[in-house]
């Protein structure tokens, strides 16, 4: 029985980041005492092999919904085929100030300026060696505030170096808006610069853990076709496992005139759908196949879903869209796709 529909109306009467922490804590209460209380997905699906990596099916959560990796097991009881936590940094930070999230129920989206409020990668990392969950787990790596752009890559050696060993793959967010310049690192010499380093310290991990962990790089929306082309090219000149297109998006082009339309942070949810979708499209031409597309952004249905699959992606993620529809979203898609 999916409550979801019963307990969205007293979640929305909360603080957006108040109803975050609520539900994620009632998720866990009731993993642990058995009540499915947000119901689990129980369509199957065939499962399916990416990066090397076999995934019980393409539906997957997307960083941010789960920073520090305290639900886990709770979030893996309702029928992913995979997670994804973070964004982690090597030391832990609060964030911006609140209030920096908004919901605009009437486009079914989400306006966020977290910018990366976690308690630091020691920590997930704890979490992880703790969990019960034996699918596939991404690892969301990302910078510190107050590390200057120019030592970017030395944060991310970091996240890599300490996630390699524990993560199913290791994704690098290059493309959050809300963390000063960090979409710099998509440009010119500077995304050169930290593949490079990231892809030689990958492949001496590999040999010291005798393990080969997945990276994975997660770009804008925002970007001109010129640029992406741009990145398709270093992703295969580094030989970078995966990309995830997209993370937010600092448009407000679908949501002028909204009360919130001028609050700053990344926009999720339905108006994201066909930018990041024309990225999924333009990615696909470009890596031929030869590079994996994980597609997020705006998937609110099964329809969606098959849409970003339809451009090229080979598995999906969703989160704003389990705010406004529930779980109910997982078995959703895994119907249609």
């Amino acid at each position: 029985m999916n409550l979801y529909p019963l307990l969205r109306p007293a979640l929305f009467s909360l603080d957006p980041e108040k109803a975050h922490e609520v539900t994620l804590k009632l998720l866990k209460l009731s993993h642990q005492t058995g009540l499915s209380v947000l119901s689990k997905a129980r369509s199957e699906h065939q499962p399916l092999t990416v990066m090397g990596l076999d995934f019980k099916n393409p539906v997957g959560l997307a960083a941010g919904m789960d920073k520090n990796g305290d639900y886990i097991d709770a979030l893996a009881a309702m029928g992913f085929g995979f997670l994804e936590i973070g964004t982690v940094t090597p030391r832990p930070q609060p964030g911006n100030p609140k209030p920096r999230l908004f919901r605009l129920p009437e486009h079914q989206a989400i306006i966020n300026r977290m910018g990366f409020n976690n308690a630091g990668v020691e920590h997930l990392l704890q979490q992880v060696e703790q969990m019960r969950y034996t699918g596939i787990l991404g690892i969301n790596i990302g910078k510190n505030f107050d590390t200057p752009i120019e030592d970017a890559t030395t944060d991310y050696l970091i996240g890599l170096r300490k996630s390699y060993a524990l993560a199913s793959y290791v994704t690098l967010n290059i493309s959050s808006p809300n963390t000063k310049n960090l979409r710099q690192l998509q440009q010119g010499d500077e995304i050169k610069k930290l593949l490079a380093a990231l892809k030689e310290e990958q492949l001496k991990l590999q040999t010291k853990h005798q393990k080969y962990t997945p990276l994975v790089v997660k770009i804008a929306p925002d970007l001109s076709d010129d640029e992406i082309i741009h990145i398709a090219q270093l992703l295969t000149e580094f030989a970078i496992d995966g990309v995830i297109a997209s993370n937010t998006t600092i448009s407000r082009a679908a949501i002028q005139g909204h009360v919130h339309a001028e609050e700053a942070g990344g926009l999720s949810g339905a108006p994201v759908m066909q930018q990041s979708t024309h990225v999924v499209a333009k990615l696909a031409a470009e890596l031929r196949g030869e590079i994996p597309i994980i597609a997020a952004g705006g998937i609110l249905s099964g329809q969606d879903a098959q849409d970003k699959l339809d451009a090229g992606a080979s598995l999906v993620q969703i989160y704003s869209g389990l705010i406004y529809r529930g779980p109910q979203l997982i078995e959703d898609i895994l119907q249609v796709i």
